[in-house]
């Protein structure tokens, strides 16, 4: 099949876009406001962007809590969703009043960050301090308003599980991390699925 994004005539009952891009790596947000309220959701529009330095990006749907939360401290922490935390993550999606923190919602245990002011999920294997760079309007071709917001961030620190660290390398598999898929589906690492593959010489 072959459909114009545009026109939107796939003819199926949902659109496959997200299920063709996947598996997406779950950004799970970690946000303070100004007045110290605390926002946490997951966001799967999320990556890795830069290595030297390391930096981060998501992208919110809408001026959401965690963008406005972000803007306004220059902060956030990106959180390891995995496996076992499938449940509260998704618990973290609800829509919530402002202000109402979405990490006691769930049952999660803040943790304090070293570098920067919004907590850590205590529970997460693995988490990322961040600064944030700068908020990137995702204009479309025909123009108009954006309906999604690129916010970057530059990674300060890093948490790890020392659980995870084996030989010297850390053993991202075991962490069983989850990436969202399509519609209501998730894929999720583990040792079983993972391979290496050598990269050829020049």
């Amino acid at each position: 099949m072959f459909y114009e994004t545009a026109a939107n005539d796939h003819g199926l009952p949902h659109d496959p876009f997200k299920a063709i891009v996947t598996p997406r790596p779950i950004g799970w947000i970690t946000s303070m406001s100004a007045k110290g309220e605390i926002n946490l959701s997951p966001y799967s529009f999320f990556n890795a962007i830069s290595e030297r330095p390391p930096m981060v990006a998501f992208s919110s749907a809408g001026r959401k809590d965690a963008l406005t939360f972000v803007e306004e401290t220059g902060e956030f922490v990106c959180n390891l969703a995995t496996f076992d935390l499938r449940d509260k993550m998704n618990a973290t999606s609800a829509v919530l009043p402002r202000g109402e923190n979405e990490m006691l919602h769930a049952g999660l245990t803040p943790a304090p960050s070293r570098l920067v002011k919004p907590p850590r999920v205590g529970d997460a294997l693995a988490a990322l301090e961040c600064k944030w760079l700068q908020t990137v309007p995702l204009t479309p071709l025909q123009g108009g308003e954006p309906s999604y917001y690129l916010v970057i961030g530059q990674v300060v620190g890093i948490h790890i599980d020392d659980r995870f660290i084996v030989d010297g390398l850390v053993d991202t598999a075991a962490m069983r991390p989850i990436a969202r898929s399509g519609y209501r589906d998730y894929f999720v690492a583990t040792p079983e699925t993972k391979f290496s593959i050598t990269r050829p010489g020049g």
